[in-house]
């Protein structure tokens, strides 16, 4: 019994059930290993997102190739301005200009009710000195003191502008000098007068550039005549001018100024520029267009004048001659100023000033506060022939801007001689056909160097009166 044969309790598979039991073992190992890599995946997956949403929101983004196209952008952009910029052609002319502290130019501008005792400035300062617009975009009523800010906002846009000093050959010296000395006229304190004058020769003399030539390159521009400010000393005559143009570092300046000292040497350091008129054009086309309208004018009358008598002025002596014979000829043009009339509101509008003149052959320049008058230009513009009684009134003036002969451009009459008390005959003595018609083709042809192009104007095409100052100034460093 102990030694019956025990059967097995648990036979071996069979080929059939191990094979059938590898299976499923097989199967869920597969089964095991796909849901473990699915999660592994769904882990990495989750992982690398979050790493992305890292990578993209907390560190900076790559500026390569954003920076890069802009830059390529902004180098044509620099490369088409430089294209399209308008080159100097003026030779060798170099200006820097001064960045003066405010209060010598435009911190000026604030008071600009009180520049001037007789007017409010207002209304001329704006829009760069030009003043108020006219009916056309390239015609302003400009003050005829106002030729230093023209000058300045000029200068400002000018092809032949340098911003390296060492570049440059001329230095100019942006000072609204003749509004502040129209501010002081009536200044009692003649050390409080010329404060800002000398402020600003004591700033120059400690520029740098300055010191190169002590100031011989040097220039400035005043609006007014060089008679404001040259009063010589605090007890010498007063009659409301300042010490600018006496100082010793302003005497080694340039100073151009709309009337300079006439009995001074031509090669002293005034120079006369014209006084501004009201017509600033933006192109050469502009400037033709005006010039045929004044050639192809009809003018009816032989001769005119705008003024106004002179109470005693010797120099201002001619223009009671002038208005009596005037308001005796029918063939004379008279827009009388001063006398509180109708007409006398004219002489201050544009359109009736160069109506006037316009129509009228020869135009009178007869002198009145001082030798030189604004309405020289005004008839230019006009393409009237002026009419001379004092040769300060141009002849020794404007030695860059008239021809070296004065009769191709105006007729001369000696205010102390015969000619003078019959004025009509003795133009009625040029002939008309010939000397005339060249004498006004001349005038005509003169317009252009004495206009002040408008400040934004760019490829003007022809010189203008700040051309030829900036081409004299540099002439004269040679």
């Amino acid at each position: 019994m102990l030694f019956r044969k025990q059967s097995t309790a648990n036979p071996p598979w069979t080929e059939k059930e191990k094979l059938s039991k590898n299976k499923e073992t097989k199967s869920l190992f597969t089964s095991t290993y796909s849901q473990n890599m699915l999660r592994y995946n769904v882990l990495v997956f989750v992982f690398l997102l979050a790493w992305f949403l890292v990578v993209l929101l907390w560190l900076p983004t790559s500026k390569t190739k954003p920076h890069t196209h802009t830059q390529v952008i902004n180098n044509t952009k620099s490369s088409l301005a430089l294209a399209l910029a308008p080159s100097c052609n003026l030779g060798n002319v170099s200006v820097y200009v001064y960045s003066l502290p405010p209060e010598f130019n435009l911190g000026l501008l604030n008071d600009c009710h009180h520049l001037n005792i007789y007017t409010d400035m207002c209304p001329h300062v704006a829009n760069h000195g030009l003043g108020q617009p006219l009916a056309s975009t390239s015609w302003f009523a400009s003050h005829q003191f106002i030729a230093e800010m023209i000058f300045h906002a000029r200068v400002e846009n000018h092809p032949c502008r340098t911003y390296d000093p060492n570049r440059a050959n001329l230095f100019y010296v942006p000072f609204y000098g003749g509004l502040y000395a129209s501010s002081k006229f009536r200044e009692s304190d003649l050390k409080a007068r010329d404060a800002l004058a000398v402020r600003l020769a004591d700033y120059m003399i400690e520029q740098p550039t300055w010191r190169k030539q002590n100031g011989r390159d040097h220039f400035l521009v005043l609006g007014r005549t060089a008679w404001d400010f040259m009063r010589k000393s605090l007890s010498g005559p007063d009659f409301g001018a300042n010490v600018l143009l006496n100082l010793p570092p302003v005497l080694n300046m340039s100073v151009l100024t709309v009337e300079r000292h006439p009995w001074m040497a031509a090669t002293s350091n005034q120079h006369a520029i014209p006084y501004p008129s009201y017509f600033h054009p933006f192109s050469n086309s502009e400037l033709v267009t005006w010039q045929k309208q004044v050639k192809q004018a009809k003018r009816p009358y032989l001769w005119s004048f705008i003024g106004g008598p002179r109470k005693g002025l010797e120099k201002a002596a001619i223009r009671d001659k002038i208005i009596f014979q005037c308001e005796n000829s029918k063939k004379c043009k008279l827009l009388k100023c001063g006398d509180g009339g109708s007409s006398s509101k004219n002489c201050h509008n544009p359109s009736e000033v160069l109506s006037v003149m316009i129509e009228s052959e020869f135009c009178l320049q007869a002198p009145g506060d001082s030798f030189t008058r604004r309405s020289t230009f005004d008839a230019f513009l006009a393409g009237c022939i002026p009419v001379f009684f004092s040769p300060h009134t141009a002849y020794t003036q404007y030695a860059w801007y008239l021809p070296q002969n004065p009769k191709t451009y105006s007729v001369y009459i000696d205010e102390k001689g015969n000619g003078s008390q019959r004025i009509e005959k003795e133009l009625l003595k040029i002939h008309r056909e010939t000397v005339m018609k060249r004498m006004r083709e001349r005038v005509i042809d003169m317009i252009p160097t004495l206009t002040y192009a408008h400040p934004n104007a760019t490829h003007l095409g022809f010189k203008d009166a700040v051309d030829v100052a900036l081409l004299a100034l540099s002439n004269q460093q040679i």
